[in-house]
Parts: C-alpha cells; sequence; structure tokens
C-alpha cells in the first residue's frame, strides 16, 4: 500500500461549477452512468424529458438491505397515493460520483424533487447554492417542526444557521459482539446482554478475555480496503478524549487537530494489535468472518451490518454503543436526510415534495429494522422501537455522535476519510508510526485547507 496519502487538487482560476455549467452547455453527460429510459428521472433530471403531472422525483445512494427496505417504502407511498406513476426514483452509487450528478443536475436546473444526501456532506451542498433552506414554513406543508427531531441530528443539518436538509436516520459505528464467545469468556449479565464495559482498562480485560474464550482475538475491524472505517475507528477514541479538538475548522481553511493527542490516541489503538487483541490486517469481510465464525468477541463496524449479520444461520450477537474508553461517550456517526435541491418549484410541487418525505419519515420503522436510529421522534421514542433488538440498544448513541468536520473537502466517503484513514489504517497494520502518521495527515490536510473550494 501506498504510504503517501492522495495528493488534493490543485488550485485553478475554473471553478468546479464553471466547468460543469461548460459541461452542460456541450451536452456533456458523460459524468452520469446509467441506460435510463425516456420516462426515468434520471432522463428526466438530465436531459429534461417531461415526467406527469404530480410525480415526484427522487435519487438516492442506498444498495444492499438498505436499498431494499427503501423499495417497501417506496412501494407504499406509491400505494398511499393510489398511482405506481406517483413517484419516479432511481439509486446510483455510493460516494462522490453520487454528489457529482446532484450538482450536475442542479446547475442545469433539473434535478430531482428530493434527494437524499448525508449531513457531512450537505453543508457543502449548501455552501455552494445547491440547496433549497429548510423553514419551518416549509416544514409545516407536511405537519412537521424542529422539535420532531432529535436535537443533534438537527443542529448538524444546518450551514451558517440555516437548515437545509431533513435527517432520516443517525448511523454510528457500534461494537458487535458473539454472544456464545462473550458467555464462555464471562462477558454477558445476568439478562444474556453484554455486561458494562467502562474505562480503558475494562475494555483490554474484556478484549482479552474474548482472545481466551474464542482462541483468536478480542476484536476485528478491517484495516484495509476501507478507510473510511479506519477514521470512523480513530474519530470515535479520539473524540472521547478531553481536549480533543476537530481535526480542521472554518469550513476546512484551518488544521486545528491536536497533534499531541491524537499521536497519543494511534499509539493506543496499536497497542491493541501489539498486544495481539486485534489483527492487524484484515478487510471488512475478513474481520465479520472472524466474530461470525467465534474467532473474536466483538466486531467493529457502522450499525447497518446488522443486515449481514443476520444472514448468518445460527449466529448468536448482539449490538451495542461503542464502550466509554475514556472521558466521554462519543462514537463517529453521520446522518442520512432528505434535501430539496434547487430548482423552480410552484406551491404543488414542493408540499408534493414534502408529503414524500413525511411518508417516508412515517415509515421509520421498517428504515429501523436496518439498523439506523430514527432521528424523527415519534418513531424514535414509540413503544415499537424501544423494544427492537438489538437495534434500541445503542439508541444513546444518537445524543453524542460525532459527525465528520464541515468542509468541501470532509464527510462520507470523502477525500477527507481517504487521507486520514488510509495513514491510520498503516499505523495499525504496523507501517508507519502514529507520529509519522499525525504529521502526514497534518501536512495533507493542510494542502486540502489552501485549496479553494472547487464548487
Amino acid at each position: 500500500m501506498n504510504s503517501h496519502p492522495p495528493t488534493p487538487p490543485t488550485r485553478s482560476a475554473l471553478s468546479r461549477r464553471t466547468l460543469l455549467r461548460g459541461s452542460l452547455a456541450a451536452g456533456g453527460l458523460g459524468l452520469v452512468a446509467g441506460t435510463a429510459g425516456c420516462g426515468s428521472p434520471l432522463a428526466a433530471g438530465l436531459a429534461g424529458t417531461q415526467l406527469n403531472p404530480g410525480t415526484v422525483t427522487f435519487w438516492n445512494l442506498f444498495g444492499g438491505g438498505d436499498g431494499a427496505r427503501l423499495q417497501l417504502m417506496l412501494d407504499e407511498y406509491r400505494k398511499q397515493q393510489g398511482s405506481t406513476g406517483s413517484l419516479q426514483a432511481a439509486t446510483f452509487a455510493w460516494g462522490n460520483p453520487y454528489y457529482t450528478k446532484v450538482s450536475l443536475a442542479t446547475l442545469g436546473n433539473k434535478p430531482p424533487d428530493v434527494a437524499v444526501a448525508h449531513l457531512t456532506r450537505a453543508s457543502n451542498l449548501a455552501a455552494a447554492g445547491l440547496l433549497e433552506p429548510i423553514t419551518d414554513d416549509v416544514l409545516a406543508l407536511a405537519g412537521l417542526s424542529s422539535s420532531d427531531f432529535n436535537e443533534r441530528a438537527w443542529e448538524a443539518s444546518k450551514f451558517e444557521g440555516q437548515v437545509y436538509a431533513i435527517p432520516m436516520d443517525t448511523h454510528p459505528w457500534v461494537l458487535f459482539y458473539n454472544a456464545d464467545v462473550c458467555q464462555a469468556a464471562g462477558l454477558l449479565g445476568p439478562d444474556g446482554e453484554l455486561a458494562p464495559i467502562e474505562g480503558l482498562e475494562a475494555w483490554e480485560a474484556a478484549l482479552t478475555a474474548g482472545k481466551e474464550a474464542s482462541g483468536g482475538f478480542g476484536a476485528t475491524t478491517a484495516t484495509v480496503a476501507d478507510d473510511s472505517n479506519n477514521w470512523r475507528f480513530f474519530n470515535t477514541v479520539y473524540s472521547q478524549r478531553e481536549g480533543n479538538t476537530p481535526l480542521i475548522d472554518d469550513e476546512g481553511l484551518s488544521v486545528t487537530m491536536n497533534d499531541e493527542l491524537a499521536v497519543d490516541t494511534l499509539a493506543t489503538m496499536r497497542s491493541w494489535v501489539e498486544k495481539g487483541l486485534m489483527p492487524a490486517t484484515v478487510d471488512t469481510p475478513g474481520a465479520e468472518t472472524l466474530m461470525f465464525t467465534g474467532k473474536s468477541a466483538f466486531f467493529m463496524n457502522g450499525e447497518w451490518e446488522v443486515t449481514t449479520a443476520q444472514s448468518i444461520e445460527g449466529l448468536n450477537f448482539g449490538m451495542t454503543a461503542f464502550p466509554t474508553l475514556f472521558d466521554q461517550p462519543a462514537a463517529h456517526a453521520d446522518s442520512h436526510a432528505f434535501i430539496l435541491p434547487r430548482m423552480e418549484r410552484d406551491d404543488a410541487q414542493l408540499e408534493r415534495a414534502m408529503g414524500f418525505v413525511k411518508s417516508l419519515l412515517d415509515q421509520g420503522m421498517t428504515w429501523a429494522e436496518g439498523g439506523h436510529i430514527p432521528t424523527y421522534l415519534p418513531i424514535f421514542e414509540s413503544s415499537e422501537y424501544q423494544q427492537l433488538e438489538p437495534m434500541s440498544n445503542y439508541a444513546d448513541a444518537a445524543s453524542y455522535a460525532s459527525y465528520d468536520p464541515p468542509a468541501w473537502y470532509s464527510g462520507s466517503g470523502s477525500n477527507f476519510e481517504t487521507v486520514t484513514g488510509a495513514t491510520i489504517g498503516l499505523v495499525q497494520q504496523g507501517l508507519t508510526k502514529p507520529a509519522d502518521a499525525v504529521a502526514s495527515i497534518r501536512a495533507a490536510l493542510e494542502n486540502y485547507a489552501k485549496t479553494a473550494n472547487p464548487l
């Protein structure tokens, strides 16, 4: 693996917005992959094809279990409207390609009525003037108000004090556990759930007991081929420590990482590998398999992996929030959210768009079954969700979610996560030292901080 993080783009007199407009003027639709026909939202959004009056167009980036659950929710919306033509939905590749498509369509004034965005990516779209603000009047069209949502996620939906997204969920980095291994290790409580683990000493003792019981490792998480996961791991532990400062600030213009604390955090994480409690080199499927087959007590990743765990026949597993090892609870997280790309809408279009959003929020239990914590409080506070196992066991993590610091180059699947995660992974693999890794991360982020926002 290359030990150097990716080099950021150099400053250019041409902004990305200028280039995208030029592509549109030249008919340059090559950035958008797909083979959609004339009536699809892809064609309608980018080629100007007319849709039936009253149709809501919707873009998203959900695959796998999330995609299957979303389809159920979309079908329910169509049923509520009494027409299959009431909605046209398109799914695109996760990450930067998706946000490029949303930006391109919006700049060409042909975006979907509603789209999904991570909250950590929505602020950049808002900064570029690509989103409609979500005002109290807009919320009221669907009978909603700001008090209906998790406060932390709602605050994360703001850019310069104005809300630009409606959070659908919080999806934190969590702890999965093999209940049979943990039982043998004496880590379960009388209720059969994992007993609380509080503090660094207790965590390392649990890993040691899990390693002895499994004959393999105490815990696993991807260290290769998943830069975002490496960042999530570090951000979770770093954010629990007193004195942590965001790695970047001022919308990405300043690098404010606490270098000393970051070095110590990486050294602590690496120590679990050096003690044989965690593997040095493993990808996500390998890390999962070790826990699924009883070769590890714990597996750490996003809660969305619950669908994979549930598919393993005979696996007795549980889930909980990642333990508080240091001074305060914290868990890396992001939120999926609904955005209204900027476009010329009449009142009826806006009301239909918000009605669609409300329908999906009301179906929050379907979404929660995929592991995500509902941010819509009528669902979160319902007895049905509170009794949903094992998903409700980590629900409190939504109150102390640690989001990526805002910048044009940060957010889920971003250059920021690649730069930081790749280097963190090298520490875990034993290929670079913590102090060298922090210096490398700082140098890369300082380059990005000096680079103009391409939007």
